[in-house]
């Protein structure tokens, strides 16, 4: 008995197994998702962040990585599917193609990120001459620009400039002299470009008369008066001037009224129309005149 009690090992204290407060709130933590994720992502980046800042706190090794990223931009833009190799321009005539080009790199091949196409075509639509423009790039590495060039209605006599000004009264460029473009009418006049559209209208009624028109002159911002060669001048009305005008053509081919000495045709009033003489017809009537009335006298 006394050996059984002399071979008998003394025994350890027993170990409490509940955890420490400290590890108890760990285990509660770590029950919750949003801890557990900033465990497993959001220290790894702070620490990443933070060497990476301490990196980048040396200018040289800014200068370094920012050098490295710029080549590596540089060599990925110009690599030959983004290279732009050449400019084709189409529409409008060579003198407009040749101020457009001048607006546009000719600096080829570059790459296309260096190209603002939609800055390239409002510069374009900027110039007079140019309705609208489509700019894009095109296959086999061309710069395409199509251009729809603003085509002249008429001459817009403006103070001492003619202008070219299309059918919406948007000018389009301008012209020395009248001589350059006497196939198109010329308009003047007070607000004569904001009424091209009747303006055009009435010369396309002018029929028979078309090739005599000198040109159309807005009075009063109201009217039109037309200029015929020889110096003679149709008065059209404010109200229904084409109905006056196809009253001047039908007494002309009935009478050849405009054939023989009159300066002005006055269609102001349709139920009383005017034809005044010109200077030397009426200084002949007046001379006819007074012969009569001497001769009425003497007898």
């Amino acid at each position: 008995m006394r050996q059984m009690t002399a071979l008998r090992r003394p025994q350890s204290p027993l170990r409490d197994p509940a955890p420490s407060r400290l590890g108890y709130r760990y285990q509660r933590l770590m029950l919750t998702p949003g801890f557990r994720l900033f465990v497993r992502i959001g220290v790894p980046l702070i620490v990443i962040a933070a060497l990476a800042g301490s990196w980048l706190a040396k200018p040289d090794n800014r200068a370094l990585l920012e050098g490295q990223v710029a080549q590596v931009k540089q060599n990925f833009q110009e690599r030959p599917q983004f290279m732009v190799q050449s400019l084709l321009l189409t529409g409008g005539d060579a003198a407009l193609q040749s101020r457009v080009a001048a607006l546009l790199p000719d600096n080829f091949p570059v790459s296309s990120f260096q190209l603002d196409l939609e800055t390239m075509r409002q510069t374009i639509e900027a110039l007079a001459a140019v309705r609208s423009a489509r700019v894009r790039l095109g296959e086999g590495g061309a710069l395409e620009v199509a251009l729809i060039p603003r085509v002249p209605a008429a001459l817009w006599r403006d103070g001492q400039t003619l202008r070219l000004i299309d059918a919406d009264g948007v000018p389009a460029g301008t012209v020395d002299a009248r001589s350059d473009r006497l196939d198109l009418p010329l308009i003047a006049g007070d607000g004569a470009e904001q009424n091209i559209a009747e303006a055009l209208a009435l010369y396309a009624r002018a029929g028979p008369l078309r090739d005599r028109v000198r040109g159309l002159v807005r009075i009063g911002q109201r009217r039109w008066d037309i200029i015929l060669d020889r110096d003679q001048r149709l008065l059209l009305p404010g109200a229904d001037a084409p109905a006056a005008l196809d009253r001047i053509i039908a007494l002309n081919a009935a009478q050849d009224m405009l054939e023989r000495d009159v300066a002005i045709v006055d269609m102001r009033k349709a139920s009383r129309p005017t034809l005044r003489m010109n200077a030397e017809a009426a200084a002949a009537m007046r001379r006819v005149n007074e012969i009569q009335i001497t001769n009425g006298a003497n007898n």
